[in-house]
C-alpha cells in the first residue's frame, strides 16, 4: 500500500523562522496586528494560492488548513482557493462546538458539489479552554469530546438524505437532513490523545491523526485506537502530522533546522513553554514532554527533531535529514500502519518544493508513493526564488 501525502496552508501567516511565522498573533511576543513585520508573509489569497498550486503541481493530495482565532476561516479560504486549483483536496479543520451539526453537514454537502468532491474534514474538538471560550464555548475538556461524539452522530445521520432524529445531552434534532447528501462522503480526520478522545475516534473517525511522536509511541497509539475500533466493529486508518526539513545532504538539513532557532532567545522559549503548559490538551503535553523546554536533546529519535515545539503549539516535531533519510522515516511510520502524512515547513512555499522534488521521487522509487493525476493550472511548474 502506498502513502498519501498532504501539505499545509499557513492561513495565519508564514515566515522563514519560528519567530516570524504569524501575521495576526505574536505567540506571546508583543506585536502590532496592523504594522507589517519584516519576514512575515501575510496569508493573503495570492500567497496561499501559490502554495496551493505548488502543492497540486508537486503531487500532494490535499492541504490542511488550521482553525482558530489566530488564522483565517478555513471554510471560506479553501472555497476561494478551490477556484485556483483543479485536483487538490482541502482538509478543512473546524470546531464542532461552534456550529450546528446539521449546518455543518449541509456545508460539507455543498462544498463537495461546488468543488467536485475535494473536501476532507478535520474535526478539532479543542484542547485549549481559553481558545474555546473565545468562541463562547465553556464546556470542560471531557465534555467537549462527549459533545463531539453526538455532533458526528448527527452529521452522519443528516448525510443519509432521510429525516434524522437525535435526542442527546448536547443536541436535540428533529428531522435533520441535507436535501442532497455529499457525494462522495468526505473522509473524517480526528485527533485526540486523552481517554475521552479514544472512543470518539473509534466510533466516528475514518482517519485517526497523531502528532509526530517517536515510532514506539505512535505504535502505542495505533494499537490503542485500533483495539477500540475493533470493539465498535469498525476499521480506522491512521495519519501523522509532521514538519519536514529535507535537503540534498543530511548536514545541510540539520543546518537549516538549527537556523530556525537562531532568533529564539531564552525568554521567548520560556514564555511559549509557559503558555503551552497551560493547555488542557493531552497531545500538547505529550509534545512538551519530548523536549522539556530544553535545546540540549532535540533529536528525540533518528531524524525526528523537536525544535519546532519549543515555541509552536500543536505539531512540534520535524523530520530532518537527506531526502533518503526522510523517506526512511516515512517508510518506518508506514510500516507501523500510518498511511496519511500531513507535512509542513517554514516557509511553506519553498519547503513544499524541497520535499516534492527530493523525497517524493525517493518514495516513488521504493514503490511507496504514486503521484495523483497531473495537477496544477496548465500543468506548468511555479518558479520559486530561493527554493527548489
Amino acid at each position: 500500500m502506498t502513502v498519501r501525502l498532504h501539505w499545509f496552508l499557513p492561513t495565519g501567516g508564514d515566515g522563514r523562522t519560528l519567530v516570524d511565522r504569524h501575521a495576526y498573533t505574536d505567540g506571546g511576543v508583543t506585536r502590532s496586528r496592523v504594522t507589517p513585520v519584516s519576514g512575515v508573509r501575510p496569508p493573503d489569497i495570492d500567497y496561499l494560492a501559490q502554495i496551493a498550486k505548488a502543492a497540486e503541481h508537486l503531487g500532494f493530495e490535499a492541504v490542511l488548513t488550521p482553525t482558530g482565532t489566530w488564522c483565517e476561516d478555513a471554510w471560506l479560504t479553501t472555497a476561494a482557493l478551490a477556484q485556483h486549483t483543479e485536483r487538490l483536496k482541502f482538509l478543512v479543520a473546524f470546531r464542532p462546538g461552534v456550529i450546528s451539526p446539521v449546518l455543518a453537514a449541509q456545508m460539507a454537502a455543498t462544498y463537495q458539489r461546488v468543488t467536485r468532491g475535494r473536501l476532507l474534514l478535520n474535526v478539532v474538538t479543542g484542547g485549549d479552554g481559553t481558545e474555546q471560550r473565545r468562541f463562547g464555548d465553556h464546556l470542560g475538556h471531557d465534555e467537549r469530546y462527549a459533545r463531539t461524539d453526538e455532533f458526528l452522530s448527527v452529521v452522519r445521520g443528516a448525510w443519509t438524505g432521510k429525516p434524522y432524529d437525535f435526542d442527546g445531552r448536547h443536541y436535540q434534532v428533529e428531522g435533520g437532513l441535507t436535501a442532497l447528501p455529499p457525494d462522495p462522503l468526505p473522509e473524517v480526520f480526528f485527533g485526540g490523545s486523552s481517554p475521552a478522545a479514544g472512543p470518539v475516534a473509534a466510533r466516528h473517525a475514518d482517519v485517526y491523526l497523531t502528532w509526530g511522536e517517536p515510532p514506539a509511541q505512535v505504535k502505542e497509539k495505533i494499537d490503542w485506537i485500533r483495539g477500540l475500533a475493533e470493539r465498535e466493529g469498525r476499521t480506522v486508518r491512521f495519519g501523522i502530522r509532521l514538519h519536514a526539513i529535507s535537503r540534498d545532504s543530511s548536514a545541510e538539513a540539520w543546518r537549516t533546522a538549527r537556523a530556525l532557532l537562531d532568533e529564539l532567545d531564552a525568554d521567548t522559549v520560556a514564555a511559549a513553554q509557559e503558555a503551552l503548559g497551560r493547555s488542557e490538551s493531552v497531545g500538547q503535553q505529550r509534545m512538551l514532554a519530548l523536549h522539556g523546554g530544553s535545546r540540549d536533546q532535540l533529536e528525540i529519535s533518528p531524524n525526528l527533531w523537536a525544535g519546532v515545539g519549543l515555541v509552536r503549539g500543536g505539531a512540534g516535531t520535524a523530520l530532518v535529514g537527506s531526502h533518503a533519510e526522510v523517506a526512511d522515516r516515512i517508510e518506518e511510520y508506514h510500516a507501523l500502519g500510518v498511511d496519511h502524512f500531513i507535512l509542513s515547513g517554514y516557509p511553506h512555499l519553498e519547503e513544499a518544493y524541497w520535499f516534492g522534488e527530493g523525497v517524493m521521487p525517493e518514495l516513488a522509487a521504493r514503490g511507496l508513493f504514486e503521484r495523483p493525476g497531473k495537477g496544477g493550472v496548465g500543468g506548468a511548474p511555479l518558479l520559486v526564488a530561493g527554493g527548489r
